[in-house]
C-alpha cells in the first residue's frame, strides 16, 4: 500500500508540472512580407503566418505631425518586445528611426512609450513607384495581461526628411489616424513572450490523478 500511495503522489506531481505555464518566445521580422509565429499579426489570428502586407492599395502619412494607431489583442497576455510593421518610402530613403506607444485607446501612450532605431528592409517596388520596406524595432519587455491594447506609431525619420506612409492592409484591427480618425487598419506584428494556458489534456491528467489519491486514501481509512 505504501508503495501504491508513493507511485500516486508521483503521478499527481507529473501532473501539476505539466500544468505549468508554457513560455514561448517569438521574433521578428518577417520575411518577404510574411508575418510568422507573432504574438498578433494584423493579417488574421494571433500566431498566424500569411501574407501580411499589402503594398499596394493605401498608407497612412507617419510623420510631419500625424500619427497612426492600431489595435492588437493578447489573448493570454505575455511580455512585448518589439514591432515589425510595412512602410511605403521614396526610392533611396531608409527609416532611422520612429517615435512609438503602447496603451488603452487611439493614440494613447500610458503602458510605454519612446524613440526607437529602427532597422529598415527594402522588400520591393509598388505599383505607384514606392519602395515596400519592413521596418523592425525593439524595446524593454511590457508585461500586459489579456487584453486588446493599441499601437501608435509617429515623427518617423528619413535623412531626406521626405514622408514616411504606414502600410494599409485592412487586417482585423481597429485603427485611427490624427486627422480623419477611423480608417482600415495597417500591416504590423506584435512582438515578445506569450503566456501560455495549461493544455486541457494536462488539467485532465492533473484532476484523475487527485482522484486516484484521494479514493485510495478513503479506501484506506475505511480498512482500518
Amino acid at each position: 500500500m505504501k508503495l501504491r500511495l508513493q507511485f500516486l503522489c508521483m503521478f499527481a506531481l507529473m501532473g501539476l508540472v505539466l500544468m505549468t505555464p508554457a513560455f514561448a518566445s517569438y521574433t521578428g521580422p518577417w520575411t518577404a512580407g510574411t508575418c510568422s509565429g507573432a504574438l498578433y499579426c494584423n493579417d488574421g489570428s494571433p500566431g498566424q503566418t500569411g501574407n501580411n502586407i499589402n503594398g499596394n492599395t493605401d498608407a497612412w502619412t507617419i510623420n510631419f505631425g500625424y500619427w497612426v494607431s492600431d489595435s492588437f489583442v493578447l489573448g493570454a497576455g505575455g511580455t512585448i518586445t518589439g514591432v515589425d510593421f510595412a512602410v511605403w518610402e521614396f526610392p533611396g530613403d531608409s527609416m532611422t528611426s520612429v517615435d512609438w506607444a503602447i496603451g488603452t485607446a487611439f493614440g494613447d501612450n500610458s503602458l510605454g512609450s519612446g524613440t526607437a532605431a529602427t532597422t529598415d528592409t527594402f522588400l520591393g517596388t509598388n505599383s505607384y513607384g514606392y519602395n515596400i520596406d519592413e521596418i523592425t524595432f525593439s524595446f524593454a519587455g511590457i508585461s500586459l495581461g489579456a487584453g486588446t491594447y493599441y499601437l501608435t506609431l509617429q515623427n518617423a525619420v528619413v535623412p531626406s526628411g521626405d514622408p514616411v506612409y504606414w502600410d494599409e492592409n485592412s487586417g482585423p484591427s481597429s485603427a485611427a489616424e490624427s486627422a480623419v480618425g477611423t480608417i482600415p487598419s495597417e500591416a504590423f506584428g506584435i512582438d515578445g513572450t506569450n503566456n501560455k494556458v495549461p493544455e486541457p489534456g494536462a488539467v485532465v491528467l492533473f484532476g484523475s490523478a487527485l482522484l486516484l489519491l484521494g479514493g485510495t486514501l478513503r479506501r484506506r481509512l475505511l480498512n482500518r
